[in-house]
């Protein structure tokens, strides 16, 4: 969102990593990967241009398709900001202006996420969009809107429990403080702000998230819940369970997929190594897990006994690879070399026919077999504006890092 790209490739790390991903992809007979990155921000000027013509006028922001006809959902919704975010990414990959005042536009629209006090997720809709403007082009406004977003996020935090509350207890009435694994994805807006605003409230808040989090969230195997609940005023364990996922123990994969991205984050941001660990063991559990397929776009959760004949989620293989592409930033050459080589490999699958629509199909949006909330039967194989985010995301990580060589 916000340093991420700009930090995605870092001095140490370059030891003609990027040279060797495009030799090796030449050796073996494949698309040179910059010139796969090159024709997926074709198909994304072409899609987007597609999407953008299909909703012109519309109030609200493209979240999937459904039915055969795109979805649309408000600027209260926690997706709303993925649509400017990857117009952002298009601007930064083309230059092309138009990109630049489709996303200001619907950058515009997110603003009554600043101040939505029912939300746990002001990072992804705010940060997606003005983050990524405010990186682009400065612009003070956006800035604003980040510390009021901010200001209003640290209302959910609990000093007891240690964590920001996920959700509202309309969600379930027998919870009473619940925190999930996805939230991690919020505290950048949190470790922004600290040092945007010469305040440090707002960073000690995220670090404390991020320890409750790793003492509470995850197993032995470096795999995670999808929810905790907490008692409020004793700041213990009620319950661990999932929402999303196929049962309480299982690894929903996109759960997996923020939590790696987060510490990866986090790490960025405070340089405890704790939280590097941590990002690495859920890395070697993704990339040594048994049960994901030899393209790498994990089944929608890694225990669901129906597999191999269930769901795909390029949604989650989009958000990894992104996590992946940084992680390699801050390890030595062998593991920054597997984790890259690795998040290309899944890119490349990411970008064959397979799971990139083909310009005019899929609604306008780009990636394929997505899953959003499976028990709930809800976004089964379909586009996801957040997977296209992460992809976006993904490919631009992907061509700083060969172009860093």
């Amino acid at each position: 969102m916000f340093d991420r790209l700009s930090q995605a490739v870092r001095p140490a790390a370059k030891t003609f990593i990027g040279i060797g991903l495009l030799a090796a992809g030449a050796a073996q007979g494949q698309e040179p990967l910059d010139a796969m990155i090159a024709r997926d921000l074709r198909t994304a000027s072409a899609q987007y241009t597609t999407l953008l013509d299909k909703n012109a006028g519309q109030p609200g922001f493209p979240r999937t398709v459904e039915g055969g006809q795109v979805k649309l959902v408000g600027a209260r919704d926690w997706t709303s900001g993925f649509i400017p975010g990857s117009l952002w990414y298009l601007y930064q990959a083309t230059g092309d202006a138009r990109w630049k005042s489709a996303a200001a536009d619907y950058t515009a629209r997110t603003a009554p996420a600043k101040f939505d006090k029912t939300q746990h997720d002001l990072g992804f809709m705010l940060g997606s969009g003005y983050g990524n403007g405010l990186r682009l082009t400065g612009d003070p406004a956006y800035r604003d809107a980040m510390l009021a977003g901010a200001t209003t996020l640290v209302t959910r935090f609990n000093p007891k429990v240690g964590s920001i509350q996920s959700w509202d207890l309309w969600k379930n009435t027998s919870w009473t403080f619940p925190v999930i694994i996805d939230n991690m994805m919020n505290l950048e807006l949190l470790m922004w702000a600290a040092k945007a605003a010469n305040e440090p409230y707002y960073r000690d808040v995220a670090i404390a998230h991020a320890d409750t989090t790793l003492k509470n969230h995850f197993r032995p195997d470096g795999s995670s819940f999808h929810l905790v609940d907490y008692d409020p005023s004793s700041g213990q364990v009620r319950a661990r369970v999932t929402v999303q996922g196929n049962a309480d123990g299982s690894a929903w994969a996109r759960g997996q997929a923020w939590g790696m991205y987060g510490y990866t984050m986090m790490y960025r941001e405070t340089r405890k190594p704790e939280y590097l660990a941590q990002a690495k063991r859920i890395a070697a559990f993704w990339m040594q897990h048994p049960r994901l397929p030899a393209d790498k776009v994990p089944y929608w959760d890694f225990d669901d006994p129906a597999i191999p004949n269930t769901s795909r989620d390029s949604s989650a293989a989009a958000i990894a690879s992104s996590a992946l592409l940084e992680l390699a930033g801050f390890s030595d050459a062998p593991d920054a070399k597997r984790y890259r080589d690795f998040a290309a490999a899944t890119l490349r699958s990411l970008s064959s026919s397979e799971y990139l629509a083909k310009p005019g199909e899929n609604g306008g949006f780009l990636l394929k077999h997505a899953t959003g909330h499976k028990p709930a039967g809800k976004e089964i194989d379909v586009p996801l504006n957040y997977g296209d985010y992460y992809f976006l995301e993904a490919l631009l990580r992907l061509k700083a890092t060969l172009a860093a060589g």
